[in-house]
């Protein structure tokens, strides 16, 4: 079984490029000095992720992803990360980039929390986005 999963809820989505993409997420993890150990990517509707938004962070808001870190050891990465594919379609149309563009931006910010990026702050969210940017550009498919 494979260290990163991808899977559907409430809605059906096929991933394209899922070996590139694993392999586009574990060098990312891997040059930010860390080891991968399980990670889980849920692709799921609005209304679905807005039920964990609810009931896990007590956001009564919808949002593009959510990352849960399920790490136990330091510098070793397990999590799960719920995308909504309707938030990011609806999002890459008001930046009018592709969807896919969006969809991986979105993955590898998931990704850059579980190694502990943070985005709370103007300085915080900019150093997150150089980052995302950096590993958009590592992209090889």
């Amino acid at each position: 079984m494979p260290a990163i999963q991808f899977f559907e809820e409430d809605i059906t989505y096929t991933l394209k490029n899922k070996t590139k993409i694993r392999q586009w997420i574990n060098q990312t993890i891997v040059t930010e000095g860390f080891t991968l150990h399980g990670l889980a990517f849920v692709f799921c509707s609005d209304a679905y992720l807005l039920k964990i938004n609810q009931k896990y962070l007590n956001h009564d808001t919808y949002t593009d992803i959510i990352t849960f870190d399920n790490s136990v050891k330091e510098n070793e990465i397990t999590g799960d990360i719920f995308i909504s594919i309707p938030r990011i379609r609806e999002n890459a149309a008001s930046f009018n980039v592709p969807g896919t563009d969006e969809l991986h931006r979105v993955i590898i910010h998931g990704v850059l929390h579980l190694l502990g990026y943070k985005d709370k702050t103007p300085a915080a969210k900019k150093k997150m986005t150089k980052k995302e940017d950096y590993y958009l550009g590592k992209r090889l498919f």
